[in-house]
């Protein structure tokens, strides 16, 4: 008897339990018009990876469905070039506006987008660049969650350039988290 009670008991509390964790499972990720916030640490290298820099980023977004997501990104970094100016230091910034396009409807929501912007400051041209980025998300909270992206930049003054520099790009990752609201 006292084996057949608590086997009662117990099949209660999940019967009670199952519906809120179901609950909490819809309400991971954003929904249609959310916003997002994300603090992330970069660092960027170029095509043979011999020249580094770290950095920060702060993305903030607008959902226009849980899965698309349009927005602006800062990001500002420090360089340390090899070569014939290794004593130099420079400073950087870059921004752009990006769209990204999320899968899944689960904790884990792995993306890929686009981003459009210009990059400025000492040690490199002043110049517009595009990039293809992917990357995931992933919800520790259902509004709180895990970055990781990885972009690949290409960077050109014109039109003309664009096409003609993509081989010549550079990859940038970012690791950080976000909040949407």
């Amino acid at each position: 008897m006292k084996t057949f009670t608590r086997n009662l008991l117990t099949i209660g509390v999940l019967a009670a339990t199952l519906p809120a964790v179901a609950l909490a499972q819809d309400m991971i990720g954003p929904k249609d018009g959310s916003r997002e916030f994300t603090l992330s640490g970069t660092g960027t290298s170029d095509k043979d990876f011999d020249n580094s820099s770290m950095g920060v980023s702060v993305d903030y977004g607008w959902y226009t469905s849980s899965h698309m997501v349009w927005g602006l990104r800062q990001s500002l970094n420090y360089a340390d070039i090899e070569g014939e100016n290794a004593s130099d230091d420079f400073w950087n910034g870059s921004t752009r506006g990006y769209l990204d396009y999320h899968f899944l409807d689960g904790a884990a929501r792995p993306f890929v987008g686009a981003s459009l912007g210009g990059i400025y400051g000492d040690g490199v041209k002043d110049s517009g660049f595009a990039g293809l980025e992917f990357g995931l998300k992933y919800y520790a909270l259902p509004s709180t969650f895990i970055l990781a992206r990885a972009e690949y930049q290409f960077f050109f003054s014109s039109g003309n350039e664009a096409e003609d520099n993509f081989d010549d790009g550079a990859f940038s990752y970012v690791l950080g988290v976000g909040y949407h609201f």
